[in-house]
């Protein structure tokens, strides 16, 4: 709880934010004046690169259920990108000061009156809505005839990429009074390419005399990365609770048996699904079922609640939304994303309005300033993330990872040995960034070498590199290696990324970039060296069930939140968002973090390698984690 003097110094801050912030919100009232009854476009969250290249065939009928977001823009974002730095700074009095969800709404949430004269607009045309807690997110719900006369827009039935699904090619309006206050419409145009980030082997591997793959129990994770001396403390995630954030549904029960037959004690009935927009069907499955089961071991007393969204762009803001407003997990984590190219509206110069991915950044804004650490996987196609959704060969990183606010989660790969039925001897001597270059030779073998394979076998790896949607944000300026990389370069993208060369003579390059870096942190990712998960078939839960072996920066993400979850359970009250805290740590004599920066091809996500003597690479971020000495780091920031 909060000390009085706390709770005055915020008081006085919010109340001087409040007036400044409903200075200009009278305009949101809606006015005779005819320039703000003016219709002015508003964006849509779909790049324009799906909505010019779709194939359109007829309307969407009039009378077809339609639900959509108007997400509006915060107020006083500066102000509160600036508290939250102070609620992360032991020197600041408003460390460790969170907000609750009244409180942000207050101070930087959309205006009351700005959210009634959209609802009122709304409801004009017989479109239903439902605001957020924040104010931030107004989802509303009609039909097609309703939203093309609110928006001005022809919504119609589209097929890109075997998908089919609505999509409104020429962008909606709104009157200017309300148009001024919007960020983004989401729904309109229902195409998704969010997939999940679990990884699966690809090719089995039967151990041998030689050594072989690894399939790892929870009890690895906390061997290899010093997790041991709280659980010694007592430390249990007792009175903590776990968010996951998911489009796919999945049997709560796999869980309590991997728990089980893992020897875990964990609190009983400790599982909740929160359907959100009534939930979604099984495609993912494997991915919930895993964030659930990773993150649940490692904190085995702490509450588990899992807000399954339907695969859609507004279903996932919802979901987010949702877990953030109710404000009861003190860490989230997602392992769902798309690369920033599939939301760019031009793969080739990778340009386009960040309105998509502001949407997620203010949403994770919120959770900050609320105390709430969040997590995403930062990818599985290493440096080339737009191969997985795109099919292009540029160099590009994950939404929505690539939220400053956000602590993006990259892979390695733990030492393992063998040797396959073809003679190729594999040997990773230490742990490396996860990359399957060292697995070239072997898929070679095996005659997998062409541009139908390289997709499958050649382009995985932890993600890394600069978004191009985001600048390089305070907490990672002046850390050696940020904005600096050396890269080893395996492969050469045509002119227009649409397809790849294998160079026989790697290059070593190095150079300067900017914007932010990812990822945060990495965790070992590589399904060669991957986790067990229990499953049972999703078209009969409980049955045909058994272990499989999982990998991809999908795993680390939970894993990371467990952790947390574990962390906040010995403190007083929340340790809130990592990132600004954990590079200054990484400065720090004593540094919770171990730098995997050697460079050349045994230390590379098929591009980024890193360079010797620095805190930062691109490749696996600040490097693997100490835990326990990260969480003497938590509770004690300046005395290490």
């Amino acid at each position: 709880m909060l000390k009085k003097w706390g709770k005055l110094v915020i008081t006085a801050f919010l109340s001087l934010l409040l007036v400044f912030s409903l200075l200009p919100s009278f305009a949101a009232a809606a006015s005779s004046n005819k320039a703000d009854q003016e219709l002015t476009s508003v964006k849509q969250g779909t790049g324009r690169s799906v909505l010019e290249n779709a194939d359109y065939f007829g309307d969407l009928p009039d009378e077809t259920p339609v639900s959509v977001d108007i997400v509006l823009k915060a107020n006083n974002e500066r102000q509160l990108q600036s508290y939250i730095a102070k609620t992360v700074d032991p020197s600041s009095a408003f460390y460790h000061k969170y907000l609750n969800v009244t409180q942000f709404k207050k101070a930087f949430g959309a205006s009351d009156i700005t959210v009634k004269a959209l609802t009122h607009y709304l409801k004009k045309y017989h479109i239903h809505s439902k605001v957020y807690e924040n104010n931030l997110i107004v989802s509303a719900s009609g039909t097609a005839g309703d939203f093309n006369k609110a928006f001005s827009v022809t919504i119609r039935k589209a097929k890109f990429r075997g998908k089919s699904f609505h999509a409104v090619k020429k962008g909606p309006k709104l009157p200017r009074f309300l148009a001024n206050h919007v960020l983004a419409v989401l729904g309109l145009t229902n195409y998704s390419e969010l997939t999940p980030r679990a990884v699966k082997r690809p090719l089995k591997m039967t151990p041998n005399a030689s050594g072989g793959p690894l399939n790892l129990d929870p009890s690895d994770l906390i061997k290899q990365y010093n997790v041991s001396p709280l659980y010694d403390q007592g430390a249990t995630g007792k009175g903590q609770t776990i968010g996951i954030v998911t489009l796919a549904d999945f049997n709560a029960e796999d869980a309590y048996s991997f728990w089980e037959q893992e020897g875990i004690d964990v609190k009983a009935d400790r599982i909740h699904k929160i359907l959100v927009d009534g939930g979604s069907d099984w495609n993912g499955y494997e991915e919930t079922s895993l964030d659930v089961e990773q993150s649940g071991a490692l904190a085995p007393q702490a509450d588990v609640n899992v807000y399954i969204g339907p695969n859609t762009d507004a279903g996932f803001v919802n979901a987010f939304a949702t877990a953030i407003n109710e404000n009861k997990a003190s860490q989230i984590s997602v392992s769902w994303g798309l690369s920033e190219s599939a939301i760019s509206a031009a793969i080739k110069d990778q340009t386009e309005d960040p309105a998509y991915a502001l949407v997620y950044n203010q949403l994770f804004e919120q959770a900050a300033a609320q105390g709430i650490s969040m997590f995403a996987s930062a990818g599985d196609a290493g440096a080339y993330d737009a191969s997985r959704d795109v099919g292009t060969y540029n160099l590009a990183v994950d939404n929505p990872a690539d939220s400053p606010y956000i602590t993006a989660a990259g892979g390695t790969t733990l030492p393992w040995s063998y040797t396959t039925k073809t003679g190729v001897q594999v040997n990773v001597s230490s742990e490396r960034a996860w990359g399957w270059n060292y697995l070239y030779p072997y898929f070679d073998s095996l005659g997998l070498g062409t541009p139908e394979g390289w997709a499958n076998y050649y382009f995985v790896g932890g993600g890394g590199g600069f978004s191009k949607l985001f600048r390089t944000p305070d907490y990672q300026k002046g850390i050696a290696g940020v904005n600096r990389f050396t890269a080893v370069q395996l492969w050469q993208p045509s002119s227009d990324f649409g397809s790849v060369t294998r160079l026989s003579d790697p290059k070593t390059v190095t150079g300067r970039s900017s914007g932010r870096n990812m990822p945060d942190v990495s965790l070992n990712a590589d399904p060669y060296t991957g986790y067990k998960v229990f499953l049972s078939d999703p078209n009969a839960p409980g049955t045909n069930s058994g272990f499989s072996t999982f990998g991809g920066t999908s795993v680390v993400s939970p894993q990371l939140a467990g952790l947390t979850a574990l962390i906040n359970s010995t403190q007083k009250g929340r340790i809130g968002f990592w990132n600004s805290q954990i590079y200054r740590f990484a400065k720090q004599k004593n540094s919770p973090f171990h730098p995997l920066s050697a460079t050349g091809t045994e230390n590379t996500n098929l591009y980024y390698t890193g360079t010797k003597g620095t805190i930062y690479n691109q490749s696996t971020g600040l490097g693997t984690i100490d835990v326990a000495s990260l969480a003497k780091h938590f509770k004690s920031p300046y005395s290490r």
